[in-house]
């Protein structure tokens, strides 16, 4: 579970760096950090399998290549609505994603619960709701719709990593980055100039965010449930407009403080009596 607490950290910064960005538009940045995230995958597949990389790609097979798409339309989907709403809102409304990863892991892959994860999720549900709530009071109908589609997107994604867990799944990134390059190759226009300082932040966000980021995402999947490996993304959700908040001016509203407090709590509660028990959970089918 340490694994999943270090990657919501990492992952909560990518609010942030959007929004620090100067003058490049989302098609810029689907782009280049695409580009940034194939090349960072490449050199980390050919260090682990050396002339063998191909064969390995090749051995995630339909499933990585779909997961691998919905992964980019996930992507896509995010920075949109973080362009027509407050990063709160974006990231809040993606707060589903463990409850929707749940309903597809029972169905597809029956896997259960334990009650301690049923806690948690009850929980952590009270506090997505203050602040989904809020959320729709101030913010665009659009973006939010937008925050829903790349959370389903993201919780296939994640059913399908689970499923075949015993593959090695990183080669999916690169598809990922791939689809989101193409997309922003043809959207962009032809405008390839970007600002120095946008460029870093895209290769930032590629080389580090993502690629680290879901590396120790697709790490945890091979002994983490499905509802269990996206609960821990609560944590990105709830710390990500903190940072937007401290970096940028964004604030928060008084709900979304609240509903984010009773989110830490109740993953950190959980991350406690985890550690407390001395070990990994054990997949529960």
């Amino acid at each position: 579970m340490s694994i999943m607490v270090g990657e919501a950290m990492l992952v909560s910064f990518a609010g942030l760096i959007f929004r620090s960005m100067e003058h490049a538009n989302i098609w810029q940045i689907s782009f280049y950090r695409g580009l940034v995230l194939i090349g960072t995958i490449s050199l980390i597949l050919f260090l682990q399998y050396h002339t063998k990389i191909f064969s390995h790609i090749i051995r995630i097979g339909a499933p990585g290549f779909i997961a691998g798409t919905l992964m980019a339309v996930a992507q896509l989907c995010y920075i949109e609505s973080m362009t027509h709403t407050t990063i709160a809102n974006t990231v809040f409304t993606m707060s589903a994603i463990p409850f929707i990863t749940a309903a597809l892991a029972r169905i597809f892959l029956k896997e259960k619960l334990r009650r301690a994860t049923l806690f948690t999720m009850a929980v952590a549900a009270l506090g997505i709701y203050i602040m989904i709530a809020e959320g729709l009071k101030i913010g665009s109908l659009y973006g939010i719709l937008m925050a829903a589609a790349a959370a389903f997107s993201f919780s296939c994604f994640a059913v399908i990593v689970r499923q075949y867990r015993g593959i090695n799944m990183l080669p999916v990134l690169l598809i990922s980055g791939l689809v989101n390059s193409i997309v922003g190759l043809f959207l962009l226009d032809n405008d390839f100039r970007i600002s120095t300082n946008d460029l870093m932040l895209c290769i930032l966000w590629g080389a580090l965010i993502q690629s680290l980021g879901f590396y120790l995402f697709i790490l945890a999947a091979q002994s983490l449930v499905a509802a269990e490996l996206t609960l821990f993304m609560l944590l990105e959700f709830s710390l990500g407009p903190i940072w937007v908040w401290l970096g940028v001016g964004e604030t928060p509203t008084l709900d979304t403080l609240i509903g984010g407090t009773l989110v830490l709590f109740s993953v950190s509660l959980l991350t406690f009596n985890e550690l407390k028990g001395g070990g990994p959970n054990k997949t529960q089918r």
